[in-house]
């Protein structure tokens, strides 16, 4: 994940402004011609890019325009809302992102499950002692006093704000670093070679825990759980959308495929278009079952 700080009010301002819809389509089955651009929200986070690449193509070949728009998560979530955002890929629940769905599940739901009871929490080196959250207390300096995050707004980054105010942790002299997913990233590549100790939020499917020995701490408090993840749409996207709809409740992937993904797009530079592609070729047959043909 990789959460953008940018204004949630002048996003979904430009999202109404700019409208979702095409006129260049030939109709589909129950979808007049001006109904066929489908408008995916999606945060710069690699979990949600590499999927939104196979489900861009793979609607594509329906016969569907597809826009992605590049927004925060709470965006995303009023840009359901109001129907200006089709689907979000990259849903977190029951937990991480609780905070969100409460607020607007009423116009929400859930399409389709991705993948199941992945890990999220705080990440460092293999090469420390420190096995719990609470190993951690009176250790601020050798830390560097920092546990580096993504942007706030991001539930992994609620959940921190939460760690770190937990009096049993006494986490005294450390403060989260709000980040980006790139410079996490960059403090794993500065820091591994030399040894150094460090402390990220981390979740996965991610290319990191490919890419170097990395664990999590535990969380003896239980502030982080295992979520599933989930294709999140609005009420009525199946009357409004139906073959786009049925296509997409039909979706899921491991989180084997998508690591992979990701640490060809971080050790080779491959796009997630291409590595999109090279998917949809190897699931043939269940792309074709998803479109029907």
């Amino acid at each position: 994940m990789k959460f953008l700080n940018v204004s949630t009010t002048f996003l979904v301002s430009s999202l109404i402004a700019a409208g979702a819809h095409g006129a260049d389509q030939p109709p589909l089955t129950g979808e007049g011609v001006d109904d066929t651009t489908i408008t995916f929200g999606m945060p710069a986070w690699t979990s949600t890019e590499a999927p939104t690449a196979i489900a861009e193509q793979i609607l594509e070949e329906a016969g569907y325009t597809v826009e992605k728009k590049l927004l925060a998560q709470p965006a995303i979530f009023q840009g359901m809302q109001i129907e200006q955002i089709d689907f979000f890929m990259d849903a977190w629940l029951p937990y991480t992102e609780q905070a969100l769905w409460n607020e607007y599940k009423d116009d929400l739901q859930k399409v389709a499950t991705s993948y199941e009871n992945v890990p999220l929490g705080w990440v460092v080196p293999s090469y420390v002692e420190e096995e719990t959250i609470g190993d951690l207390a009176g250790k601020a300096e050798k830390f560097d006093g920092q546990v580096v995050t993504i942007g706030a707004g991001a539930g992994i980054v609620d959940i921190s704000e939460q760690v770190m105010a937990d009096e049993d942790y006494d986490l005294e002299g450390y403060e989260l670093a709000y980040t980006s997913e790139a410079a996490m990233m960059g403090v794993i590549r500065d820091k591994m070679p030399k040894k150094e100790p460090f402390i990220i939020t981390g979740w996965r499917p991610h290319s990191m825990f490919s890419q170097y020995d990395l664990k999590f701490l535990e969380d003896t408090q239980g502030h982080f759980n295992y979520d599933s993840v989930f294709v999140l749409s609005y009420q009525g996207i199946e009357e409004k959308y139906p073959r786009a709809y049925d296509i997409m409740s039909q979706w899921s992937i491991s989180v084997a495929e998508l690591e992979a993904m990701m640490a060809a797009y971080e050790d080779d530079g491959t796009s997630f278009e291409a590595s999109a592609a090279a998917w949809i070729d190897d699931n043939r047959e269940r792309v074709d079952q998803m479109l029907n043909q």
